[in-house]
């Protein structure tokens, strides 16, 4: 089983059966309420009809269609409507099946790109400390999460480095929104700069905000400075909004929500609303001209997958995006943003609570880890509100927490209720 104590699991496994809106049902026929989407993915709630219906009528009409030298128009019809919601000038899509796909298209992309400029030097990928990029052998290269790359590390990209994370608990705990101080992290791409040369780095690659690694929300004019340098350079910047895309901030992206535009985002989880598997790269049209109309060969990128823009994933995708057009579901995340936030914050003073954070609808609530036993802190307390009916996530010693943004007050004074409870009973 996937990122999971395998061995533990099967002595005691917690099975889901059914979901609907709000609710997993468990095999023993409780009801647990969803405070991570899923995995960051089911934005929408679960099992809504008219995503399953546009599944089913697309699977008795086409059920796949290769798409190689082949295409399909609901593909396509997707790509139009994803540009519609993407910052301006980002109007190229490329589909693949999940994030981790995404990222290792776009740092392939930004390869593409620089040999097609005649800049074949430009090799070298920036990530970040904490930030994940999905388990490709790109993704964990560029990703900065230790445990997710010490069983592979022998098989790296070679030419890949890591700004710091910008996680500083000395002057941001107990932040609402973006901290005030850390805009300064951004200054090591420069040294990077001079370390490197700026002719030899193809990429840098971050999350705006990062979820898998507890909940990292960047500085008050940090991704700024990361744009301005990577202009300064001519450093493509990629936006890994796989996590943060569709709503979660109260905004389509995360790059709508801080104002910056990147030249690639790779988007994924709520794009289907996690009914079909999906991912995808957004692209500058500039990216997409230069590697099109520089190649003599008749295939321009040699990269795809079997199931790029798949039949059925495209028309989830469609009925997705209509449903968070009809109801409001970005704006309806913005307007529950406070009301989380104070609900968050409600937690402060409970033993062992170091820290609280919370952009969107985002919250990362950071625990003392006991000694000796990282992480074993957040566990039991992931264990204890899985008992008490409520799913939540851990991550090192921090929980986190992204529930469908179908969202009321009540679930949310539930969910906190539930949390602050089995904190208090582990300690």
């Amino acid at each position: 089983m996937p990122f999971t104590a395998n061995k533990a699991f099967k002595r005691a496994p917690r099975m889901l059966v059914a979901a609907k809106d709000m609710y997993y049902t468990t095999d023993d026929g409780r009801q647990i309420l969803d405070g991570t989407a899923g995995l960051w993915c089911v934005n929408a709630g679960h099992c809504r009809e008219s995503i399953t219906a546009a599944i089913r009528e697309q699977a008795g009409v086409m059920d796949y269609a290769p798409p190689f030298q082949m295409g399909h128009p609901l593909a396509f019809e997707l790509a139009k409507q994803l540009v519609g919601m993407l910052p301006t000038g980002i109007d190229r899509i490329f589909f693949g099946n999940s994030g981790s796909e995404a990222v290792d298209t776009s740092l392939k992309i930004a390869l593409a790109y620089w040999q097609a400029k005649g800049e074949p030097q430009r090799v070298r990928f920036i990530g970040r400390q904490r930030g994940y990029h999905g388990v490709g052998f790109g993704g964990i290269s560029v990703g900065g999460i230790e445990a997710n790359r010490r069983q592979f590390a022998a098989q790296m990209l070679p030419a890949v480095d890591h700004l710091p994370h910008t996680h500083d608990l000395s002057t941001n705990a107990y932040t609402r929104g973006q901290p005030a101080n850390g805009a300064h992290f951004a200054d090591a791409l420069e040294e990077m700069v001079a370390k490197y040369d700026a002719s030899t780095i193809a990429a840098v690659i971050l999350e705006p905000v990062a979820g898998s690694t507890g909940v990292i929300i960047p500085p008050k004019g940090y991704l700024q400075r990361i744009r301005e340098i990577c202009d300064k350079h001519g450093i493509l910047l990629i936006f890994d909004e796989v996590i943060t895309g569709f709503g979660r901030l109260g905004t389509s992206f995360g790059a709508t929500k801080f104002g910056v535009t990147p030249d690639m985002m790779t988007v994924a989880k709520g794009i289907t609303n996690a009914a079909v598997p999906m991912g995808a790269v957004c692209a500058r049209g500039s990216i997409y001209d230069a590697i099109v109309n520089s190649s003599t060969a008749g295939i321009e990128l040699f990269h795809g997958y079997t199931y790029s823009g798949h039949p059925l994933a495209a028309a989830a995708g469609l009925a997705t995006l209509e449903l968070y057009r009809s109801e409001a579901l970005f704006e309806r995340a913005a307007s529950l943003e406070s009301y989380w936030a104070d609900a968050v914050h409600s937690l402060r003073g409970i033993p062992h609570v170091i820290d609280l954070r919370n952009i969107g609808i985002v919250a990362g609530i950071e625990l003392e880890p006991r000694a000796g036993a990282p992480g074993a802190r957040a566990f039991d307390v992931f264990l204890k509100c899985f008992e008490d009916g409520v799913m939540i996530r851990s991550t090192g010693d921090t929980l986190a927490l992204s529930p469908p943004l179908i969202l009321e007050k009540a679930h949310i004074d539930r969910m906190f209720d539930v949390v602050g409870n089995a904190i208090k009973h582990v300690s």
